[in-house]
């Protein structure tokens, strides 16, 4: 029995709004995932996406990181799809997007917490709705929202925005679509995060816009972050739980005083005159085994404490010294090597780059459209991707062991970058129609590897002899900032000024200007002047390698390697690719199994790409041709007869399958009496097109190209011709006598 008496529960529920970029963003606070230290459903269009923010209750003491974890879940429902594969309707692990999308999310939130803090930290990003606008930047918002109005100590908020430019408008457009930038041509596809004034994230991809432009856009983006700021502060104000006090633990005395009486002395000379990394590790281990010694109980502290002072030295020496770890200027590269193939001529391209002790392989496969990389993700719908780049980071290349194989956020995210910087240079499919495939190798690494990769690629790229447009090269630039108006850029980081820097600041692109950017902080923002400084002096740097690299090989070779597939193009009419394809696929498969060719992809245009070795491709491109060949009258050709009738012999033009017919009264200028007296299944015969009827029937004719084919006539019997019927014969005239 039902107690009509009992309350019914009403959904607590509060909304905020704003518009940016034309569109209101409506953030939604309700109870729906109340569990969770702090929740966020954000609306922009149809896109929906929610926030969760949720902290573990107790310190994680032996951890020496920060355990934060930042998870980006698609679903598949949001796009109105019943997606996943053949046997499984369900999503499986995250799509190279949403792992991007979480980094993004990730990169953006990490610096504003206080890296002592040992407890978890989970922010869980979830797509419910997907409509024409990114969820990704709702995912960045999302997360700072639900983490300001939770009780999670943290030094939000902090905002992002994405700014487009379409190739030839002289305006940014703010939060573009990726609907309108998948139709639109875009030169400039921005997003940057940041708070008062500063960025802490970006991540660019363009078509060699200048650093200028570069600059332009994120002026434009700072002014719509700051208004988004105000909006979050807002909110928080009104919403937002007591932060929960999580106190830094002190280091011991007794820590302070041994590293100072036997440690402190020696930190300049180990940083500034022994090889990078490993005088200072060899520092480091001598500290705590006299920790061990002296002070067994405080062994964690002793490792964040030397963290800490290898920190301070290098920012005290390079900001107020012009002193750097390896004794380079603050805008000098490492020495570089380049060289373009010599790896083995089974490969169809490769590329050998170093930057000081950073190394890199890249190699290059080609293959034809079918191998291009098919997605079917929640935003990407059968979308095929034709150049690819992947990233592979093994253990031997920081000198350590370690697990082999499968593939983690920070190998995707490098191998996203370098192919985002390389994207803006690959030839259209109309002008090189390969599927690009390029593996790069970190053999060691110093420092950057994937601004390495760019280069190494780049080599790979021009040893394979595709066309790009130019060479792509990139760098990381380096920060120590006491202040905004003290600090210094340090051009090329490696090693110590990676691990301890506060700015990893990576810029590729060509000599007529950048194709990507992404820069991560460890601080809480970057000032735009800076910024403007690091882009200049990365943009001189990168022409400083494209010179090494141009040294190697100075444009894209002639012609691919013979080791590599060859693609014909055929054009046909629409109405023809039925033809081709066959019932249920029959006549391709048929041409393929003939030919032995690797691929045939048809276009909806009527474009046919047909990949092949040895000869394959030709074979199959004169079939395709045949078939779809409209055929006029007074063509002449040689063809099979296939088959005879009483009434005439079929015969095959060139070597598809269409087939015309020589009637019998166009065999011979005389009368045939029966057609297998003069042609043969498997004959070969000269014929000219006589007619096409209205049903698209081919009429031959051998006697109009070749009257002496069949020969002589037969000889006439002796004798009076037989009667036939009809009057009788008359005989001779009389005179009437």
């Amino acid at each position: 029995m039902i107690h009509t008496s009992t309350p019914k529960i009403i959904m607590k529920k509060k909304e905020y709004s704003i518009e940016i970029g034309g569109k209101l963003l409506i953030a939604i606070f309700n109870d729906l995932a109340d569990q969770a230290n702090g929740s966020v459903m954000l609306k922009y269009g149809d896109t929906v996406i929610l926030a969760t923010a949720v902290m573990g209750e107790n310190d994680k003491t032996a951890l020496g990181y920060f355990p934060l974890t930042v998870d980006y879940e698609e679903r598949f429902y949001a796009a109105g799809e019943i997606l996943g594969s053949r046997f499984v309707r369900r999503e499986g692990r995250p799509s190279e997007e949403a792992i991007l999308a979480g980094r993004v999310v990730d990169r953006t939130i990490r610096p504003l917490f206080e890296s002592y803090i040992r407890r978890d930290i989970q922010v869980v990003i979830t797509v419910l709705s997907l409509g024409e606008d990114d969820p990704d930047i709702l995912g960045i918002i999302g997360a700072s929202l639900a983490l300001g109005v939770s009780n999670i100590p943290w030094n939000g908020p902090v905002s992002a925005v994405r700014i487009g430019r379409q190739k030839g408008s002289p305006s940014f457009e703010t939060n573009p679509s990726f609907l309108s930038r998948k139709t639109a041509l875009y030169e400039l596809d921005l997003i940057a995060c940041g708070k008062d004034g500063n960025i802490n994230m970006i991540e660019v991809g363009s078509k060699e816009i200048s650093e200028t432009d570069a600059m332009l856009a994120l002026t434009t983006a700072s002014e719509e972050i700051e208004k988004i700021q105000i909006f979050q502060k807002k909110i928080i104000a009104e919403l937002g739980k007591k932060k929960t006090i999580i106190p830094k633990k002190e280091i011991p005395s007794e820590i302070i005083a041994l590293f100072a009486e036997n440690i402190a002395g020696k930190m300049v000379e180990y940083i500034f005159t022994g090889p990078g990394h490993d005088s200072i590790n060899a520092l480091k281990e001598t500290w705590l085994v006299l920790v061990k010694e002296k002070a067994v109980d405080h062994i964690a502290f002793a490792d964040d404490y030397f963290e800490d002072k290898v920190n301070e030295t290098l920012h005290a020496e390079a900001i107020n010294n012009n002193r750097r770890a390896d004794g380079r200027s603050m805008d000098e590269v490492r020495p570089l090597y380049a060289e373009a193939g010599g790896i083995s001529p089974i490969l169809h391209g490769s590329g050998i780059f170093y930057r000081g002790g950073t190394h890199i392989l890249s190699v290059l496969t080609l293959g034809g459209p079918e191998d291009a990389l098919f997605i079917d993700s929640m935003e990407s719908r059968e979308e095929k991707r034709r150049f690819m780049h992947q990233y592979n980071f093994p253990p031997f290349s920081t000198g350590e062991t370690g697990r082999l194989g499968g593939m983690n956020r920070r190998m995707i995210g490098h191998g996203a970058l370098a192919e985002k910087a390389l994207l803006a240079v690959i030839p259209a499919k109309e002008k090189f129609p390969y599927t690009i495939r390029i593996v790069s190798e970190a053999m060691a690494s110093n420092g950057s590897t994937s601004m390495g990769s760019v280069c190494g690629s780049t080599l790979a790229l021009m040893d394979a002899g595709v066309p790009i447009s130019a060479p792509v090269a990139g760098i990381a630039s380096g920060l120590m900032m006491e202040s905004p108006t003290k600090f210094k850029v340090l051009t090329d980081i490696q090693g110590p000024e990676d691990h301890h820097g506060d700015m990893d600041f990576k810029v590729a692109g060509t000599k007529n200007g950048v194709t990507a950017v992404q820069m991560d902080v460890k601080v809480n923002g970057i000032p735009l002047p800076i910024l403007e400084i690091a882009f200049e002096k990365a943009r001189l740097a990168r022409l400083h390698i494209l010179k090494t690299l141009e040294a190697a090989i100075s444009e894209p070779r002639a012609d691919i390697s013979p080791k590599a597939p060859k693609i014909l193009i055929a054009h046909v009419k629409k109405d023809q690719i039925g033809l081709i394809i066959g019932t249920g696929g029959k006549t391709i498969n048929e041409i393929r199994e003939k030919t032995l060719v690797d691929g045939i992809d048809i276009e909806e245009d009527g474009t046919v790409y047909i990949t092949g070795k040895n000869g394959s491709a030709e074979k199959a491109k004169a079939i395709i041709e045949d078939m779809t060949r409209e055929y006029k009258p007074g063509e002449q050709f040689k063809g099979e007869i296939t088959k005879i009738t009483d009434f005439g012999a079929f015969v095959k033009l060139g070597s598809g399958t269409t087939e015309g017919l020589v009637h019998v009264s166009e065999i011979a200028p005389w009368r045939v009496e029966r057609v297998s007296d003069i042609l043969k299944e498997g004959q070969i015969v000269p014929v000219i097109v006589k007619e096409i009827d209205e049903r698209g029937r081919i009429k031959l004719s051998i006697k109009d190209i070749d009257p002496k084919f069949a020969g002589e006539p037969p000889a006439r019997p002796a004798g009076p011709r037989p009667f036939s019927g009809g009057l009788p014969p008359q005989g001779p005239r009389t005179n009437g006598r």
